[in-house]
């Protein structure tokens, strides 16, 4: 029998120790080094203390920011809690043709999502099919303006952001019913309860974990929306600038060769900061449920 060496573990756990010290230990480190300095791109900068942290206090753009991020996760979080786990169960019976259905609701989750946001944008132009065929049946006299209004740019990024998460929690879903006993919709069934009953009874007892994973999921990609807003306003952030992400900030102030890297890091903690907050919020609603 050949005798395992002590470092024969660590040897195969090293390639991915470094990987993650090198490029996701070290740069979150350095993040909150940065914060508290005017670092540029072409040059260390100098440490400024609290001076960065002093700016976020005062900046109309982030305060914007928040506000977008904290709408878009309100309203994403139902939906793409509740909706995907409705189509689990459509698409979960056993039906003539459902593998057709399955594929089809998961396509929009393999599309780039900046393919998918340049098409939702031809289609949400002035002259656009939606608002030309709004026009047609005679349901609005003008164009909306869906991609120059503040709020109807954010509802409509939100929009995409649920149809193409949709497919993805879906297929989690169907994972977690398939542990869900059969015997408990029968029983229920039998003594008369109806398929609404059985839905919040059985069905959402039974994949509670899943959703609270979902739910951790959905709040951290919402917070972090980038792709949805920034490709819809054209980069702009909406008519002055107001439907931006705090991620969209970010890119605004580091990039370019005179970017504010001290800044940008400091609202990249701002940003991990309101990202803990929903988790921690979650995991203690499950405890006290448990």
């Amino acid at each position: 029998m050949t005798r395992q060496r002590w470092f024969t573990p660590w040897l195969l756990v090293a390639p991915a120790a470094v990987w993650l010290m090198v490029f996701s230990v070290w740069p979150s480190i350095n993040t909150v080094i940065l914060s508290f300095t005017n670092a540029k791109p072409l040059g260390g900068g100098w440490f400024t203390g609290l001076d960065n942290y002093d700016r976020l206090l005062n900046d109309s753009q982030l305060v914007d920011a928040l506000i977008n991020s904290i709408v878009y996760m309100v309203i994403c979080l139902p939906l793409l809690t509740l909706l995907p786990l409705l189509m689990a169960i459509l698409v979960e019976k056993k039906l003539p043709g459902i593998t057709f259905f399955r594929t089809a609701f998961y396509t929009p989750v393999v599309a780039s999502a900046v393919v998918v946001a340049l098409i939702w944008g031809w289609l949400l132009d002035d002259r656009g099919m939606i608002n030309g065929f709004a026009q047609w049946l005679g349901v609005i006299g003008e164009p909306l303006p869906f991609l120059t209004d503040r709020w109807l740019l954010l509802l409509s990024a939100i929009s995409l952001t649920v149809w193409k998460g949709l497919g993805y929690y879906m297929i989690i879903y169907l994972s977690a019913l398939g542990n869900v006993r059969r015997e408990l919709h029968e029983a229920a069934a039998v003594d008369g309860a109806g398929p609404v009953r059985r839905f919040w009874s059985i069905t959402v007892p039974g994949v509670r974990n899943t959703m609270l994973l979902i739910s951790v999921l959905v709040s951290v990609s919402a917070l972090r929306v980038f792709s949805e807003l920034y490709v819809l306003s054209n980069g702009t952030g909406g008519p002055g600038g107001r439907d931006m992400s705090v991620v969209m900030l970010i890119q605004l102030y580091s990039r370019g060769l005179t970017g504010h890297l001290g800044y940008a890091s400091a609202l990249s903690i701002v940003l991990l900061v309101i990202t803990i907050g929903p988790m921690l919020l979650l995991l203690r609603l499950n405890r006290r449920g448990a």
